[in-house]
C-alpha cells in the first residue's frame, strides 16, 4: 500500500465559529484535536486522515493540517465534496488538498530526522483494594498518566509534590524520561539515537465526555531504522495514544549532521 501525506490549509476563524455552532467550545474551553477530529470524520470518514497534526500559529488566520492517508488528494477530495456540508467545507475546501507519495521502504541502518507531536502517557490501574480479598469491592481503574510523574510518584511516593525536584536528585530530567518512553515506542521498528525535548506544555483535552489534563510535548531528534516493514507501519500508524486527536504523526526530517558516539 502506498502511503501519502496530505496537506490541508485550514482557516482558523472559519474553523473556530464552525465548532463553537457544533458546541465544541464550552465556556471558553477548545479542544482543537477534538474538533478537527470531529471535521475530517465528516469529510472523508473515520481514520482516513490518521495521524494527523495541526501547525497554526499564536497569531494569524492560516493554518495547515497534516496527515498521512492510504489515498491521494484526488480520491480525500471526492470523498470531502460528497459527505461534506457546505460549513465544512468553507472549512476545509477539497479543491486546496495537496498531497505526495511517501518513500515505499526505508532501509534497515537509514538515520532519519523526525518532528513528533505527542501526549507521552502511560496506562496504569489504581489500587484495586486490599489484597487478602477474594475479590476487590470495585474494579480497578485505567487512568493515563504523564510517564514523567509516573516516574516521580512511584521513586518518590512520599516526595512527588515537586516531582521535578525529586526527579533531579535522581538525576532523571524530563527529557530524558520522554526519551525512553519514545523507545520503547519506535521499537522494533527503530532505535532512538538523539532526543531533544523542544517543546511542553501541559493542557487540557476533552475525551469521553469530560476535560482531563496531561502533557503535549514536541520531541525532535534523530532515528535509526532497524525493521523496514515494522517502520513502514509505524509511519502509518503513528506513535503512542490520542493519534485521532493530532498527536503520534512521525514528520521526517533531515537527520543530525553525524551519528552520536556511542
Amino acid at each position: 500500500m502506498t502511503l501519502h501525506m496530505i496537506h490541508a490549509p485550514l482557516d482558523l476563524r472559519c474553523f473556530n465559529g464552525w465548532a463553537a455552532r457544533r458546541g465544541l467550545i464550552a465556556r471558553g474551553d477548545f479542544d482543537e484535536g477534538a474538533a478537527l477530529h470531529t471535521l475530517l470524520t465528516a469529510l472523508f470518514g473515520r481514520r482516513r486522515l490518521q495521524p494527523f497534526r495541526l501547525f497554526a500559529p499564536a497569531r494569524g488566520r492560516r493554518g495547515s493540517v497534516y496527515a498521512y492517508a492510504a489515498e491521494d488528494e484526488r480520491a480525500l477530495a471526492a470523498e470531502a465534496a460528497t459527505h461534506g456540508t457546505p460549513d465544512d467545507l468553507e472549512v476545509l475546501p477539497p479543491a486546496a488538498l495537496r498531497s505526495k507519495a511517501m518513500p515505499i521502504r526505508f532501509e534497515p541502518g537509514r538515520r532519519l530526522g523526525f518532528d513528533l507531536r505527542t501526549r507521552p502517557l502511560r496506562r496504569t490501574r489504581s489500587d484495586p483494594g486490599d489484597p487478602r480479598r477474594s475479590k476487590p469491592r470495585t474494579p480497578p481503574r485505567v487512568a493515563e498518566l504523564d510517564a514523567f510523574l509516573l516516574e516521580a510518584l512511584t521513586r518518590f511516593p512520599d516526595g512527588a509534590g515537586d516531582p521535578e525536584a525529586s526527579m533531579a536528585t535522581a538525576g532523571r530530567g524530563r527529557e530524558q524520561v520522554y526519551r525512553d518512553w519514545l523507545g520503547e515506542r519506535l521499537a522494533p521498528a527503530a532505535r532512538l539515537e538523539s532526543l531533544r525535548l523542544a517543546q511542553f506544555r501541559r493542557d487540557r483535552v476533552f475525551r469521553k465526555g469530560r476535560w482531563v489534563e496531561g502533557p503535549d510535548a514536541t520531541l525532535q531528534g534523530t532515528l535509526v531504522v532497524e525493521d523496514a516493514e515494522a517502520f513502514s507501519a509505524l509511519l502509518e500508524g503513528g506513535v503512542g495514544r490520542h493519534k485521532a486527536y493530532g498527536y503520534g504523526m512521525l514528520i521526517l526530517r533531515p537527520p543530525d549532521r553525524a551519528p552520536l558516539s556511542r
